[in-house]
């Protein structure tokens, strides 16, 4: 059985153990990004260059990550699910394949000389759904409340064709909130306003028509808690990277998260862009299952990267810095 679904029945049957921790592995960036969504290229030493890495070295990045075992799910493009599907990387393997089913507007921000994300977010899918169930049954739906209410109905009720023609098919999926970047809210009003909108907009959902987890911004410990705690085991919520960042700003925020009700980290650039993905992701499982201090992980980091003789990007002074106010709260 998939890491995802055994866990997934113990959160909801109230046997979560900090094992049962789910984390994705968000390599969808191409869905958004253009030609440097697959990061820049890193030497043996680990030392980041300005080249770009090519389309081959980022469906190698997910091919490793898959075979160590060390994620739940495996989050995609469609064109990278396609060849990788087909590859039959995930046969007798406990990650479970997932596609970006949509592309909102607000994820074109990597797109050189553009400026998408200034403006309100735009419902967009170019992944079909009848092709997507042919390689996973598992997919991100992604939706951008803009407090303006003409979009809103509008995201919303595409939100309700895509549930209508996922049901027909079977194809489960997972909700992305985003925070608006064009609404001048304070994280915390941020993390109230997209609560709400996230409750009222399941509450008319029957359960086969639910999504499976949430993927939403960390708005603090106060909005994290709150939803956590309206419906658990019903409502599971993921939280979702954002930017790169500081190593302990990524090691702070799957502890904070976890520790106020998140049972689901989906964490893209704050894998992508670090020294080593692999050696990265075992030490947020230790984090989650060992109760370690973000300051401490952080050391255990980078004493790994040594070990593999790779030099971190930062010096252990500056990587233990916070640098996300969201974790200052």
């Amino acid at each position: 059985m998939k890491t995802l679904d055994d866990k997934l029945k113990n959160i909801r049957t109230d046997n979560y153990k900090p094992s049962d921790f789910i984390i994705a592995d968000a390599k969808d960036a191409d869905m958004g990004g253009g030609r440097r969504a697959p990061g820049f290229i890193r030497e043996k030493n680990g030392l980041l260059t300005n080249k770009p890495a090519t389309y081959q070295s980022y469906l190698l990045k997910m091919e490793e990550m898959t075979k160590s075992e060390m994620v739940d799910v495996m989050l995609m493009s469609m064109t990278s699910a396609e060849r990788l599907v087909n590859k039959k990387i995930f046969d007798n393997n406990p990650v479970t394949p997932a596609v970006r089913l949509n592309d909102t507007t607000c994820i074109w921000g990597l797109l050189r000389n553009g400026d998408y994300t200034k403006h309100q977010s735009r419902p967009f899918a170019t992944t079909q759904l009848r092709h997507a169930i042919q390689y996973v049954n598992l997919g991100l739906y992604s939706m951008t409340f803009n407090k303006d209410v003409d979009r809103d109905v509008y995201m919303l009720n595409k939100y309700r064709e895509f549930r209508d023609e996922a049901e027909k098919i079977g194809m489960r999926h997972f909700l992305e909130v985003f925070n608006s970047a064009v609404i001048d809210l304070s994280i915390e009003q941020m993390g109230e306003y997209v609560n709400d909108c996230i409750l009222k907009t399941l509450a008319g959902q029957i359960s086969k028509e639910k999504p499976l987890f949430l993927k939403i911004a960390y708005n603090g410990p106060k909005a994290m808690e709150e939803l956590a705690s309206y419906d658990p085991g019903n409502l599971v919520i993921g939280i979702l990277g954002g930017g790169k960042g500081t190593s302990r700003d990524c090691f702070e925020l799957l502890r904070q998260a976890c520790k106020y009700g998140a049972r689901v980290a989906l964490f893209g650039r704050k894998v992508n862009l670090s020294e080593n993905q692999i050696t990265i992701i075992q030490t947020m499982r230790q984090v989650i299952q060992d109760d370690l201090e973000s300051v401490e992980a952080v050391k255990l980091y980078h004493d790994k990267l040594q070990k593999i003789n790779i030099k971190p990007d930062r010096e252990l002074e500056k990587d233990s810095e916070l640098t996300d106010p969201a974790l200052k709260m």
